[in-house]
């Protein structure tokens, strides 16, 4: 393998490369960090923001970008918490009217963005604002307590993994299946690449859109509905900055911010565990607390410029494959 094809295959396995270069470095400065036991909590832990992710690439894979998944997170949250702790709602009938919420955030910013004609980082932006903004006036800036009966499916197991890996690897896998195996995954990559010729060859450009994210709002409802099982909890500062991790992570797993290109597994997958991977590996070696968001920071930074290259390589190689069509 020449140096060009070397290049060209690390830019195109970017993710996994770089999952596996911090996975080993860390592996190699702690013991603890090769435990079993330390890897499966990483993936915990990462799971919430993994699902938010994955609903944030479905977005990102048709050129948009959603600001708002921290907010719907907490609103979402809030109404699933008011459910329970006000009207004796079981933690099922909870999760529904939880997701209802994100589906209704989604709608709200689909509505903006494609019939309105709005930009989308000026729509999501404000439904940042003003979603936290009603969370707030319904719990009057309190935090709300969460049931004992959701701690426990926060805390269980089912078929021998945690439930919210278990949760968390069932989004991925339907996600990864109408990516690529669906009409509608066919249609999100299309608008992405090209919507005007996507409009040509007959795709519904603003159905895909409005869809994508109508999953997007259902994804950040369902990452903060497992957030609160795990943290018991759900306050004023619920959800902040969540929508930038979520975009790192599908950024770090190989999603590009200039739509079309990116997928869930293991794309955004391995950007979401190695997110957390980082985070954990830093408790570790007792970095310190005020440099930690330095080194993440660095890292995302790199998968950004990666990013960068890899698309202005594939516009150089589209200009060549047209020169080659010509002669």
């Amino acid at each position: 393998m020449n140096m060009k094809n070397l290049k060209v295959f690390l830019l195109a396995n970017a993710p996994v490369v770089l999952f596996i270069l911090i996975f080993l470095i860390f592996g190699a400065l702690s013991d603890r960090f090769l435990q079993f036991q330390s890897f499966e909590n990483i993936v915990k832990q990462a799971s919430f923001i993994g699902i938010v992710a994955i609903g944030m690439t479905f977005v990102m894979l048709t050129g948009g970008i959603d600001l708002s998944v921290g907010t719907n997170m907490y609103l979402s949250s809030v109404v699933a918490g008011l459910l329970m702790r006000d009207f004796g709602m079981t933690p099922a009938v909870a999760a529904l009217g939880c997701i209802a919420t994100g589906l209704v955030f989604g709608s709200i910013n689909a509505f903006m963005i494609v019939r309105l004609r709005m930009v989308p980082f000026i729509v999501t932006l404000g439904m940042l604002v003003a979603g936290r903004g009603v969370g707030l006036f319904l719990t009057e800036s309190r935090g709300i307590m969460i049931p004992n009966e959701l701690l426990i499916f926060g805390a269980g197991r089912s078929f021998g993994l945690p439930n919210p890996i278990l949760v968390f690897l069932s989004v991925a896998l339907l996600g990864q299946i109408v990516l690529t195996r669906t009409r509608f995954g066919r249609h999100i990559y299309a608008v992405g690449n090209d919507a005007k010729g996507a409009k040509r060859a007959g795709v519904e450009v603003g159905r895909t859109m409005t869809l994508a994210y109508l999953v997007c709002g259902v994804c950040a409802a369902l990452g903060g509905f497992v957030s609160v099982s795990q943290l018991g909890i759900v306050n004023a500062g619920f959800g902040e900055f969540s929508e930038l991790y979520a975009i790192a992570a599908a950024v770090l797993g190989g999603a590009s911010l200039f739509g079309g290109v990116g997928k869930v597994f293991p794309g955004t997958v391995l950007g979401a565990v190695l997110i957390q991977m980082v985070q954990s590996g830093l408790v570790f070696l007792r970095v310190d607390i005020y440099i930690q968001p330095l080194i993440q920071s660095v890292i995302i930074l790199i998968a950004v410029v990666i990013d960068s290259v890899r698309n202005n390589m594939i516009s150089l190689l589209a200009r060549r494959k047209i020169r080659v069509d010509e002669d």
